[in-house]
């Protein structure tokens, strides 16, 4: 890929002499466009040689318990990135990460993530599953008629992004929202919208010093549209009242990121974001044919590569490629439409070879010397 022109308005006079960041710890959040991210990170990963922290056995680090670093796969030991799910527990972190690396998530609004969540992730929920036709509607009008908060899966159904970040789901104390959200804010270095996905990208791409190419994504893990509910403004403010913590934490680093877009200019940020998009519509031209992507129900897709894991009947969409690509340009196409899970199993795969490679060597070092 060519490299894009860079022409933003920040102020960037010493940037060429600063490094990439590559120490980074991104707290993938349910539903909040957050295995997009992950896409971005992984492909980072790799282009810079770096190791990324996975989990045994799973794609996800032991949750729904607090992540402990046993629960990382030996081969991918010591990392520079970690990204896969967990629960969020920075002593384990700060034993497992490089000192001084950076700590990012993302937030979505209160309504459109919790709608998501509970179409989502039904096959995951007790609680979800005893609510007739799976309403939302319904289980509103009543939640602890179907919420029992003491199950393992609890968490989709109540302030599940408080149970992410480690926190406490039931609790519906505004202290205790702001005190979360003062923990948060003392963390992480970046509280990333997904509802502004793209402008939070530039703020991601100056804090850790990359370049745009670095941030080029296609979405992933996405439902069809008519598998997506309609959420009423009376809908929307009984998911807020529900997750009121999970509210509170949109709200307030909803907030803190305009405020650091706005410190930097708009129209700074305005100018980047076009040169973003204007990136994604050139190699979505080169994987798809043209400027907007190829979808297909994930039921009806052959190449397992590319599809993506269907929770139940809930219908999501993957992509197609054409067919006439050349081979860098199907490997990079596919890398950028790959689904989480085959993702992370040909991370697995490949930092395993390159582990037990370099552990061979050490051995036939060591054989050499005695």
């Amino acid at each position: 890929m060519n490299p894009i022109e860079d022409r933003t308005c920040f102020l960037n006079l010493n940037r060429g002499l600063r490094p990439k960041h590559t120490d980074v710890v991104f707290l993938k959040t349910h539903k909040t466009a957050s295995s997009t991210m992950q896409n971005i990170l992984f492909r980072f990963a790799e282009r810079h040689n770096l190791t990324v922290a996975l989990p045994k056995g799973d794609s996800q680090f032991s949750y729904p318990a607090l992540f402990q670093q046993s629960s990382v796969h030996p081969h991918t030991l010591p990392p520079n990135i970690i990204t896969n799910h967990m629960r969020f527990n920075k002593k384990e972190l700060e034993k497992l990460m490089p000192p001084g690396s950076v700590y990012i998530t993302t937030m979505r609004d209160t309504s459109s993530m919790f709608e998501s969540l509970f179409v989502y992730c039904y096959v995951s929920s007790q609680t979800i599953r005893r609510v007739p036709n799976r309403s939302l509607d319904i289980f509103l009008e009543n939640p602890f008629k179907y919420y029992h908060p003491n199950e393992a899966d609890s968490m989709y159904a109540r302030n599940c992004l408080t149970f992410d970040l480690g926190g406490n789901k039931d609790s519906t104390s505004i202290d205790y929202a702001r005190q979360l959200a003062a923990e948060v804010e003392k963390t992480f270095s970046l509280v990333m919208i997904s509802n502004y996905f793209d402008e939070s990208l530039i703020l991601l791409r100056h804090l850790l010093n990359w370049d745009l190419e670095d941030i080029i994504y296609f979405k992933s893990n996405m439902r069809s549209e008519k598998a997506k509910k309609k959420v009423t403004p009376e809908l929307s403010a009984k998911i807020r009242a529900w997750n009121s913590i999970d509210d509170y934490l949109f709200e307030h680093f909803n907030a803190s990121l305009w405020r650091q877009l706005n410190a930097i200019g708009l129209d700074c940020v305005a100018r980047e974001v076009q040169l973003l998009r204007k990136a994604q519509k050139k190699l979505m031209k080169t994987c798809f044919g043209e400027e907007a992507p190829t979808l297909m129900s994930a039921s009806k897709m052959k190449n397992n590569i590319l599809k993506p894991w269907l929770p139940g009947d809930v219908e999501v969409v993957g992509y197609e490629l054409v067919q006439n690509l050349t081979a860098d340009a199907r490997r990079l196409c596919t890398k950028l439409t790959m689904p989480e899970l085959q993702y992370s199993n040909a991370m697995l795969k490949a930092q395993s070879q390159r582990y037990l490679k370099e552990h061979a060597k050490d051995h036939r070092g060591q054989r050499l010397t005695t």
